[in-house]
């Protein structure tokens, strides 16, 4: 007679299975002996967990180059009859489906144009690309994540505001498989998501409590704990663009007036240059931005917009500073050519912004590592913490012995 374990047996039992997964997509190409020496795990432990995984069809291993005397080690990777995520990544000017393992590994396998369409149109599009890639691997596909540039909570955009989309169901991307309940939908921020691509793998890495700041059209960020990023009660944490940092007369999108958000980008720069607001604020901040840094342009008014926007970023990361009390700041996206087109404008209203107790040690603010990519790395490793928990390895084990 068969014995079936009970669920708790089942989840201590990929216990530590679980860490080591996540190490192995943290660092891609880690040693067994590495690994094992993180884990703290002896050699007939590590063995038989690498053999059992092996089994389970979520780690391969492949012969690592001799390093010296002794029995050469191998290093970890995924299998690859193992777990996907796709991503759905909706934050660039055209859309994109990708997918990749539990390493990271990533390919696209479908993209297009948003037009002039609204978002029922091309979700549907984006829900058969879905669907086909579920199908060419029955099972697989555990995870299915959405990269959106607006507020969410659970899996409901409710505010893309440089779209003008509003309220938009994401549920649309997974309703096409025909057995979903394998299949997990996320829906995450891109500023969140790249700050925690940033904590895991990028420049906040050593960093307990970290601050991400990621300009686009707009501002937002997140704070990140043990790696792990603060979301709210509801999901949509991290607004920072929104706070009554900036000009009270002015009128934001969002509905409210005074915002942050207003201050620190492509409008702004406009704005402040007396220029009509850009078309693209991004390609428009890209450009003076990339011009004052150069030298190429020596226009007083040109400097003066950007030393402006400089200062209110500066002093804005300085409050948040002065709130929540990082260890490290990480910047991405236009704050990068922002701070570097105006550094000493920059680094005045930081300092000036501080508390005093800060002031004497303040945080350090680096560049982002992954700049762009941060969001779509940030989605995987999000959706790989889903998928490698006890109880979904578990699921894992159970769906592949049908």
């Amino acid at each position: 007679m068969t014995h079936t374990p009970s669920p708790r047996a089942a989840r201590q039992r990929w216990s530590t299975a679980s860490e080591l997964l996540r190490l192995v997509h943290a660092e891609p190409g880690i040693t067994r002996t590495q690994a094992s020496d993180r884990l703290r795990l002896s050699s007939g432990a590590s063995t038989e967990l690498i053999e059992r995984l092996r089994d389970a069809r979520l780690l391969s291993e492949e012969r690592a180059e001799a390093s010296g005397r002794g029995r050469p080690t191998t290093l970890l990777a995924a299998n690859p009859q193992g777990p996907l995520v796709v991503v759905v990544d909706l934050n660039t000017p055209r859309w994109r489906v990708l997918i990749a393992d539990l390493t990271g590994n990533q390919k696209v396998v479908g993209a297009g144009d948003y037009g002039d369409r609204e978002p029922a149109a091309f979700l549907s599009e984006i829900a058969d690309i879905v669907a086909t890639t579920q199908a060419g691997a029955p099972r697989r596909v555990r995870a299915v994540v959405a990269v959106v540039a607006g507020l969410v909570s659970g899996t409901e955009l409710l505010q893309f505001t440089i779209r003008g989309w509003n309220d938009v169901d994401l549920g649309i991307l997974t309703s096409r498989i025909p057995d979903p309940s394998h299949v997990q939908l996320i829906v995450g921020n891109d500023a969140t998501l790249s700050g925690l691509a940033e904590a895991r793998t990028g420049a906040a890495r050593s960093a307990r409590v970290a601050l991400h700041i990621l300009i686009a059209v707009g501002l937002g960020g997140t704070i990140l704990v043990d790696g792990q990023p603060v979301t709210g009660a509801h999901g949509a944490a991290g607004e920072f663009g929104h706070l009554p940092f900036g000009d009270p007369t002015v009128p934001c999108p969002c509905g409210a007036y005074g915002c942050w958000d207003l201050m620190i980008d492509g409008r702004a720069l406009a704005r402040n240059r007396g220029d009509e607001p850009p078309s693209d604020p991004i390609a428009y901040a890209q450009h003076l931005l990339d011009a004052v840094r150069s030298g190429t342009s020596t226009s007083p008014r040109d400097k003066r917009a950007v030393d402006a926007v400089a200062r209110a970023l500066g002093a804005g990361i300085a409050g948040l500073v002065n709130i929540h009390d990082p260890e490290i700041v990480t910047i991405g996206g236009l704050a990068t050519g922002i701070r570097a087109a105006a550094p000493a404008a920059f680094d005045d209203a930081y300092e000036r912004g501080l508390m005093a107790f800060h002031r004497r040690l303040p945080p350090p603010i680096r560049d982002s590592v992954h700049q762009a990519d941060g969001p779509v790395r940030g989605a995987i490793a999000l959706a790989i913490d889903e998928i490698t928990t006890p109880s979904a390895l578990a699921a894992w084990e159970a769906s592949n012995a049908d």
